[in-house]
């Protein structure tokens, strides 16, 4: 064990902020959250990438990512869903590998120095990129199945954080639920959107196997889980910094009804729904309470239209928050104090009746410095409070 010694002082504030405000589980304050009542504090959810996690433990003295989540005070646990026992995912010669939809990915290396360095997996190639048919896209031999998942696990690793926290069911980049992304990786990204504009016909092909794969994967996770999920997370990005990615009757015709159905599913189960997309989505919004959708994600503030106050104040009695906290210049950027005043607006503007939980709007990037993440979490817990 770390000797506790060296960390007393950098966990004492954040120890002695959590000993005044909370006075609930994790899972009762959730649940207050997102059925838009007051509980103790706001709720918290944490989104950061690996090298980030591991500078925490060292900081706070730390062991694991279970310790670190306890010690912050989150209230979400993350549950991935089934195991994948499907086809083997070919390695090719130049080290890309393929995933569950066949499309090929390599590992890239980021940052300037060791200390500032991240992976992430890219895009190598898009299997359905040079097709020109319906048929040829029909006859993909990648298209997959429900039946490549092992369930029997899921109800289990759903009760082992019950009734404690508050478990959010999201899936893992392989198999979230989604419709514009899936069809990005396989077509890639521009001939995706010259499809959108002038070849409709492939662009519902693909959605179309998308969504049916979907549809009948998802029951199959949601009755393996016998009810130990609380919220269901699917995701997409519709959005960019200055405006929707696609137009709003662009989006009625082809993803409209996808969106209801993995609404409808979910709710059939009993479970809110969570929808992730970066960007400004503004302009879509009353479409996605219309068809179902229980709670925003993530909130990107350095995008146009996509202010936490606004968004509350126009959209807070239909539609629950999630984020808000800006990775692209505050966090990367800003001193502790600016991380201070961003957290007290988002609170003082969101927090009001309920309807918000607390979270950055994407994974923190290894170009954060670790005072501002303490700076983060310790005014999470002293601007949170009810």
């Amino acid at each position: 064990m770390l000797d506790e010694k060296i960390y007393v002082d950098r966990r004492q504030t954040i120890n002695e902020l959590r000993a005044k405000s909370e006075k609930m589980t994790p899972r009762e304050r959730g649940l207050k959250a997102i059925n838009h009542e007051e509980a103790d504090r706001v709720p918290i959810d944490n989104w950061m990438v690996p090298e980030i996690k591991k500078r925490c433990m060292t900081y706070w003295g730390l062991e694991n990512e279970a310790e670190l989540l306890d010690f912050l005070g989150v209230d979400i646990r993350d549950n991935y869903g089934p195991a994948y026992v499907g086809l083997e995912f070919k390695t090719h010669p130049d080290g890309t590998v393929e995933d569950l939809w066949g499309v090929r990915r390599r590992k890239v290396v980021y940052g300037k120095d060791t200390d500032h360095q991240g992976t992430f997996t890219e895009v190598a190639h898009s299997p359905l990129e040079h097709m020109k048919t319906v048929e040829e896209i029909n006859a993909y031999d990648r298209w997959p199945s429900p039946d490549w998942w092992d369930y029997s696990k899921v109800k289990a690793e759903g009760a082992a954080w019950h009734p404690k926290y508050f478990v959010l069911n999201k899936g893992d980049r392989l198999d979230r639920t989604a419709q514009l992304k899936p069809m990005m990786y396989l077509r890639g990204i521009q001939q995706t959107f010259v499809d959108l504009a002038m070849n409709p016909k492939i662009v519902e092909c693909i959605r179309d196997h998308v969504v049916n794969y979907f549809v009948n994967y998802n029951p199959k996770v949601f009755e393996a889980s016998g009810g130990e999920f609380d919220m269901f997370m699917m995701g997409d990005d519709m959005g960019g910094q200055g405006g929707p990615l696609i137009g709003l009757e662009m989006w009625r015709r082809y993803f409209r009804d996808g969106f209801r159905k993995y609404c409808d599913i979910a709710h059939s189960f009993g479970l809110k729904v969570m929808y992730h997309t970066c960007g400004d989505v503004y302009a879509l919004i009353p479409d996605f309470i219309e068809n179902g959708l229980d709670c925003l994600q993530s909130l990107q503030p350095q995008a146009t239209n996509m202010d936490i106050k606004r968004l509350k104040k126009e959209f807070g009695k239909d539609l629950s928050f999630q984020g808000a906290m800006d990775i692209q210049q505050v966090l990367p950027l800003g001193t502790p104090e600016d991380v201070r005043k961003m957290v007290k607006y988002a609170m003082d503007n969101a927090k009001k009746g309920g309807g918000y939980i607390i979270c950055t709007s994407h994974n923190i990037q290894v170009d954060t410095a670790i005072e501002n993440v303490a700076a983060l979490f310790e005014a999470y817990h002293e601007y949170g409070v009810y």
